[in-house]
């Protein structure tokens, strides 16, 4: 009995130093985990894969449309804020390509321009009229016909001149007895610009002369034809306008921070697409000195001998200065698809880590162009590695994880446009639209209409791939891809007046290009699907900043792209899903209109 009770007395006290030993030091333990799993809870957020503008703190039912909350994806823990990260699936899909950004040898004083031929108005002449009349016979037809000095152009009636023709016929008669009054007379058709064989026949035959020939006192090109068969003229007024063109002007637009390397007499080299293996040297023979407010340039000119009329007016020229500084090897350029602009700041997007693929915004200083480059004055370092093939498909990306970008300098939550959504029968849903501000792209810039017509033309071919899209019709997004292409290499982007929009629509342009090519190679529906993702976000941010004169809804689907979602355009307000078609043809709402 009384062992019974020493071998319980040892196995309770057995299982006390047990548990001391299980809980006891390890008592600490839960209480810590518990706090840790605490402040997991208060850091974890929950969203809706329909509404993900959602943002709660705990799980639950999305106010919205009542479907349940998902956790936010914590997987880039450890990134700072305004850092993000890409799968390499993604940037494999958008080509996106890093360059590591390095000092370069920069001549300090050598910059390029660009600019036009043009005729040199030194060597311009008008042909004017110098009687009433009218035109019977015209012998010069068509701009750009080569005429020479004492060339018959035109013949005229002018019932002023016929009348002048009986005085001559009377003053000839009675010259010996007064030669003033005949001189007088002659000298009025010297005024008129008569000729003295004309004048001599009429003289000796005393005939009326009923229509006078006009000569040319100039040899060149005609660049203006003001009149035709049957027109009248009047004293002073043009017939036509002459030019000689065997010297051009080269004109340039100089931005007001490359004027201080420009100097008349200074050497240039000029180059034309026209003629890609030769190169034209000249001076510059004139500096503007009033800057034009609106473009912020001035003009610069050279002249060129053009004797073998190589170069014709309206051809697009390149200009070298040569440097006449020392080369300064501390200067990091990058390439212009690198840069983009929001408003006056200059961005970029760095890739932080040199193993994965993280990526931040990043705000710049330029300086000047110097080509298909930019001089960095300020924000990159040497060393550091940028984005400089897709960085639009980037940018997309930093805006729909909420960090800083172009539309969100403020690195906020991208609202979707889905606020409005409710359940409706057949799927369909309401397109409310927020007030996103997206001010930094809808500052459109100055440009030439034509230009803007072509870009139509883009966006028209657009539409038709989008509805295919829509329609699961793969055969024909091929076809429409291509025509978009197509018309993407008739673009002129010379009718931008700055530089800079020049390199944001080239940039664009080669992003555009890639997605369409990519959508017209491919017969698979899913994979034109994904490169119409990045088409659409280019196409974007260029109708933003261009603009089509055309009223343009954006619409988003929150489900494409493996849930992380894709915004489209379309000209009607009505949600037609180009990345599900018939599967979910109505998943969707527009959230901007441009």
């Amino acid at each position: 009995m009384r062992k019974n009770i020493i071998y319980i007395a040892l196995a309770v006290l057995g299982g006390l130093i047990a548990g001391y030993i299980i809980f006891g030091e390890s008592s600490e333990q839960p209480l810590d985990s518990h706090d840790h799993d605490g402040e997991m809870v208060s850091n974890q957020m929950w969203t809706c894969s329909m509404h993900p503008q959602i943002m709660q703190s705990e799980p639950g039912s999305c106010p919205i449309c009542a479907m349940d909350l998902i956790p936010v994806d914590t997987g880039e823990d450890g990134l700072d804020t305004n850092q993000f990260k890409m799968t390499e699936n993604a940037m494999e899909l958008a080509n996106i390509q890093t360059s590591i950004v390095g000092n370069a040898d920069v001549m300090e004083s050598g910059i390029k321009l660009s600019g036009k031929i043009q005729e040199n108005e030194d060597n311009t002449s008008t042909i004017p009229a110098h009687f009433n009349g009218r035109i019977e016979k015209l012998y010069v037809t068509t701009i750009g016909e080569s005429i020479s000095k004492g060339q018959a152009i035109a013949k005229v009636y002018s019932p002023e001149l016929v009348s002048a023709q009986q005085e001559l016929i009377t003053a000839y008669s009675v010259k010996s007895s007064q030669p003033e009054l005949y001189e007088a007379v002659r000298n009025k058709f010297k005024n008129w610009e008569i000729h003295d064989s004309q004048l001599s026949e009429i003289e000796t035959s005393g005939k009326v002369i009923t229509q006078f020939t006009i000569y040319s006192h100039v040899s060149g090109i005609v660049t203006e034809l003001n009149v035709n068969e049957g027109s009248h003229i009047v004293d002073g007024h043009k017939i036509m306008k002459v030019t000689d063109l065997k010297t051009v002007w080269a004109v340039f637009d100089a931005y007001e921070n490359q004027i201080s390397s420009l100097k008349k007499g200074q050497k240039i080299n000029i180059s034309t697409n026209a003629y890609p293996n030769k190169k034209f040297e000249a001076l510059i023979s004139f500096v503007d000195p009033v800057l034009n407010s609106q473009t912020r340039t001035v003009k610069v000119r050279a002249v060129l001998n053009n004797k073998s009329d190589m170069l014709k007016p309206g051809m697009f020229v390149e200009g070298k200065t040569e440097g006449m500084g020392i080369a300064n090897n501390q200067v990091i350029t990058i390439p212009s698809s690198a840069v983009m602009w929001t408003g006056e700041r200059s961005v970029v997007y760095v890739k932080t880590n040199p193993i994965l693929s993280v990526f931040e915004m990043r705000e710049i200083t330029l300086g000047n162009s110097n080509g298909d480059s930019y001089v960095v004055l300020k924000g990159l370092e040497n060393g550091e590695e940028i984005v400089t093939n897709g960085t639009f498909t980037v940018d997309a990306a930093a805006q729909l994880k909420g960090k800083k970008s172009m539309m969100n300098t403020k690195g906020e939550k991208t609202m979707t446009g889905h606020e409005g959504h409710t359940d409706m029968p057949d799927g369909a849903s309401s397109n409310s639209s927020n007030d996103a501000d997206h001010s930094d792209m809808n500052k459109q810039v100055k440009f030439s209409g034509k230009f803007q017509g072509q870009l139509k033309k883009i966006f028209d071919e657009y539409v038709l791939l989008k509805d295919a899209l829509v329609n699961d019709d793969r055969k024909k997004a091929k076809a429409r891809a291509m025509a978009l292409v197509q018309n993407l290499d008739e673009m002129d982007m010379k009718l931008l007046l700055e530089k800079k929009e020049q390199n944001y629509w080239k940039t664009l342009e080669k992003e555009i290009k890639f997605s369409a090519n990519h959508i017209a190679k491919s017969s698979d529906i899913i994979t034109q699907r994904g490169h119409f993702k990045d088409l659409s976000t280019h196409l974007i941010s260029g109708i933003k900043l261009f603009g089509i004169n055309e009223r343009i809804y954006i619409q988003f689907c929150p489900m494409a792209d493996n849930n992380i979602g894709a915004y489209w355009l379309s000209l009607e307000e009505e949600i037609l899903n180009p990345y599900y078609g018939d599967a979910m043809l109505n998943c969707g709402s527009v959230i901007d209109v441009i």
